[in-house]
């Protein structure tokens, strides 16, 4: 698949406490302005009878499509199986999105939690705007907590002929966010995690990332090791069969139902048109897409020199009604429809989680496992690394715990110089790790979006694949080594206290005795919280 990219077209609710002096001091206006937020905080969600929103479904009849063309040149009769290709470096991720959007002829349907305003946002919001305007059908689904301040514009890509926009378990309230939760917590406490991107019903991109420039390395101040994986064959349809489920379902509400000014009726659209268009033309000069092209990307990611590896696919996700389930199942949620990939595991088991709250069941769980003779290895991040300290507060009450039942435990360090990139470009001053990857053996790998805490398991939906192929699963345990060896430390108990062993760049170990490289703030706070704070707020 050759293409050439160019220019055209924690979130958490805070009470409010106000003493009577402060009050006085600040005077009516304030009052006014408090009740007026919280009488917005009970805005509802419009009446499904009061707009039009028309089921629809993938396209089956894809085959003679360039991309399905390609697939077949390149693949052949894959049979029952599935083919992917590992999409590591963030540079490569964003081509191949990218890439089969600019590629689509016929549909694209595209479900993510954050697209953040920015080079790659706004890239790739050009590239299905420009896939409308050559007939093909774009659906965007997107989570409604990251689209505060978007709404205008988000009106107005709906208004293109080709383009629909739903929105999952949106807030009736379009201003602050946290005047939304305060006025329905337990239902907008939910949020869509999914990630997918299906061009044709013939190529997938499924992972970890989100649409924004930390994830696709064009941000020099930070950087997140992630994972997607390009998949073509049968799993393709089965994502397509979730995005149709969650795009019909009546959590997901249309853009069109709140009756946003779309601007079509004078000259706002075409306006804001020629203004996205502006930004997109600036941005294909940027110094990250001209290190794009240097790095050879472009070239890398030519569907008839891509390596695909084969292996039978199950695609496992949360039914997009989750938000109204009262009990965890295997009908409603991913959580127990991984379970398998563990109590089937034979000699070791591999965990990526950013952000990783096993509560005392799975301590119990991956002890009972490691008492069976797995080996059982988890990396997440450190407290340095964290981007959600809250998160981190939460882990802490089960390290301990972990060790002590044999599970071997890593925390991803935020060196910079231990980040493998692109020279070519800027390299970043933070990392975090991102990935949600799980291996069983050497013969089982999860991708997706799933994070082992109670806000994956209970309240968000999540998604992601299984692949049964040997070469996969081999590459995961290796990264795992190359990660655990130079980008994280060994967390142990000596002598029942904590150690952290960070193994060195010139073989020469380093011990800390502290979470490393962070302040005695830092870690009195992630304390605290981690003896204050419920779990399920995590």
């Amino acid at each position: 698949m050759q293409v050439t990219i160019e220019p055209s077209i924690t979130r958490h609710s805070r009470g409010i406490r106000m003493s009577k002096r402060r009050l006085n001091r600040t005077g009516l206006p304030v009052l006014i302005a408090l009740v007026l937020g919280f009488l917005g905080a009970c805005a509802s969600v419009p009446d499904p009878a009061s707009y039009e929103k028309p089921a629809s479904h993938a396209l089956t009849d894809t085959q003679g499509t360039r991309l399905g063309q390609l697939v077949r040149e390149g693949l052949g009769d894959i049979a029952d199986q599935s083919a992917f290709y590992p999409l590591v470096d963030g540079m490569d991720a964003f081509v191949a999105r990218m890439a089969v959007v600019a590629a689509a002829e016929r549909s694209l349907d595209v479900q993510y939690y954050i697209w953040h305003n920015d080079t790659s946002g706004v890239l790739l919001v050009n590239e299905l705007l420009k896939a409308a305007d050559r007939g093909v059908r774009v659906r965007l689904l997107l989570d409604d907590l990251d689209t505060a301040g978007k709404d205008a514009f988000l009106a107005r890509f709906d208004a293109h002929p080709n383009i629909e926009v739903r929105l999952y378990n949106p807030f009736g309230y379009r201003g602050s966010r946290g005047i939304g939760f305060a006025g329905d917590l337990k239902r907008l406490n939910h949020r869509m995690h999914n990630k997918s991107l299906t061009a044709d019903n013939q190529v997938t991109v499924v992972g970890g990332r989100n649409i924004g420039n930390e994830y696709f390395g064009a941000v020099a101040h930070t950087a997140f090791q992630d994972l997607d994986v390009m998949g073509v064959g049968p799993v393709v349809g089965k994502v397509s069969t979730m995005f149709d489920r969650y795009w019909n379902s009546d959590v997901v509400v249309p853009v069109a139902a709140f009756g946003l000014d779309d601007g079509s009726s004078d000259d706002t659209l075409p306006q804001a048109r020629a203004a996205l268009e502006q930004r997109a033309a600036e941005y294909m000069d940027s110094d990250y897409v001209r290190a794009i092209r240097a790095d050879g990307a472009l070239e890398r990611l030519q569907l008839s020199k891509m390596t695909f590896l084969r292996g039978r696919a199950t695609l496992l996700y949360d039914s997009p009604d989750k938000v109204t389930a009262t009990e965890i199942t295997a009908d409603t949620h991913l959580a127990p429809q991984l379970a398998p990939l563990f109590t089937e595991a034979r000699g070791e088991v591999v965990i990526v989680s950013p952000y990783f709250v096993p509560g005392e069941k799975l301590v119990d769980f991956f002890g009972d496992l490691a008492d069976k003779g797995v080996r059982v290895r988890i990396i997440t991040n450190s407290l340095a690394a964290n981007d959600v300290g809250l998160v981190h507060a939460g882990y802490m009450r089960y390290r301990e715990a972990l060790i002590r039942r044999g599970v071997e435990m890593y925390e991803y360090k935020p060196d910079p110089s231990q980040i493998t990139r692109n020279k070519k470009w800027i390299g970043s001053s933070e990392a975090s790790l991102h990935a949600k990857t799980m291996g069983s053996g050497h013969q089982r790998v999860f991708v997706g979006s799933f994070n082992l805490d109670p806000r994956s398991i209970a309240l968000n939906t999540e998604m992601g694949i299984l692949i049964e192929n040997e070469t996969v699963a081999t590459q995961l345990h290796d990264s795992f080594d190359t990660m655990v060896g130079r980008q994280a430390y060994r967390v142990e108990l000596v002598d029942g206290k904590l150690r952290w062993t960070d193994p060195g760049t010139d073989g020469q170990a380093i011990i800390y005795d502290t979470e490393p490289h962070t302040t005695w703030w830092q870690r009195f706070a992630a304390g605290t919280l981690s003896l204050i704070v419920p779990e399920s707020m995590l």
